[in-house]
């Protein structure tokens, strides 16, 4: 459905976008995930139509879209891109912003506004919502275009727990309902583990790894991109050499994640390790522990440790990763 072809783009003398390709298919969901100044607003606004690219090219269903030096108003038709700030109108009746843009039948304009949980607010004016209320009007406002890809640039940035929920509630209902592609910005691993079918990470405007979620979260390329989705360890095979560890090089360096250590309070299997604190983020606690001079975290469960408790830990041999040798 959407290519993009070695595309470019320098901003002040860097390359905001270092010669990026990739696809998307129809209903396919992409999330791109990088530290700030990556490239992941450039890359999007670039596959809009908002932004020009220095070299390559972007093709939806064959066709190239325009840059913004190539039509007088920026922008795809059937590409709809919703950032975090919210770009409505002040002091307008939300029913008039709406039908500004709005390019569909009734009953078809209804649908969108029922999805995006907007028909309470339609008699509102827009400088009496509320930011979650703003950012569901804005998306309807851009479905009415009746457009074929949707891009969200970290959509959920600017609004809190409750509001953040409804809003991918929104968003899960009307990509299912309209039957559309979707490509996600968002610096939050939580945003986008459980919800992309692949993931792209991004590191000085070039993409260092694609893979599916689980591929890209438990066998990163490299430090960088596994730390943008969690907490995570790196140890050497000779560091791990008291969990029972056989490897034929005791230099290679292994990447672990919080959830692969099993811990054991009663006997003296693994490394012995030292608890400093013990988080509560509700399913599970997170524990800090100190282990052969190094501080690391693990996922107890629901099991929580008092400061001062003495555990031995050892991962789970088959959960590691090795990440180099």
């Amino acid at each position: 459905m959407l290519t993009v072809r070695s595309v470019s783009k320098k901003i002040k003398n860097h390359w905001a976008v270092n010669n990026i390709s990739l696809q998307l298919q129809p209903l396919e969901k992409l999330a791109i995930a990088g530290e700030t100044g990556s490239g992941k607003t450039s890359l999007l606004k670039m596959i809009a139509g908002l932004l020009q690219p220095d070299a390559g090219s972007i093709l939806l269903n064959g066709k190239k879209v325009p840059g913004p030096d190539e039509k007088l108003i920026p922008g795809h038709p059937a590409i709809a891109y919703l950032s975090q700030h919210f770009e409505l109108l002040n002091n307008y009746w939300v029913y008039e912003v709406l039908e500004m843009m709005n390019q569909l039948p009734e009953d078809k304009a209804n649908l969108i506004y029922t999805l995006c949980d907007i028909k309470d607010l339609l008699q509102r004016r827009t400088d009496q919502l509320s930011g979650g209320e703003k950012q569901r009007i804005a998306l309807a406002r851009q479905l009415s275009k009746a457009p074929q890809l949707l891009l969200l640039d970290e959509p959920f940035s600017n609004l809190d727990a409750q509001h953040k929920q409804q809003l991918k509630a929104v968003i899960e209902k009307v990509t299912e309902e309209l039957q559309m592609s979707c490509i996600l910005v968002s610096h939050d691993a939580q945003d986008i583990l459980p919800w992309a079918d692949t993931i792209l990470l991004l590191k000085h405007g070039e993409i260092i790894q694609a893979g599916t979620p689980q591929q890209v979260y438990q066998q990163p390329v490299n430090e960088y991109g596994g730390g943008l989705l969690g907490a995570y360890s790196i140890w050497t095979a000779k560091e791990l050499a008291a969990t029972g560890l056989n490897t034929a090089n005791e230099n290679n360096y292994y990447f672990i994640r919080p959830e692969a250590w099993q811990v054991n309070t009663t006997g003296k299997e693994g490394m012995r390790a030292l608890v400093e604190v013990c988080f509560f983020y509700g399913p599970f606690y997170l524990t800090q522990v100190l282990v052969n001079g190094k501080t690391i975290l693990v996922n107890t469960g629901l099991h929580f440790y008092d400061r001062g408790t003495v555990m031995y830990i050892h991962p789970n041999f088959e959960t590691i990763h090795l990440l180099k040798a």
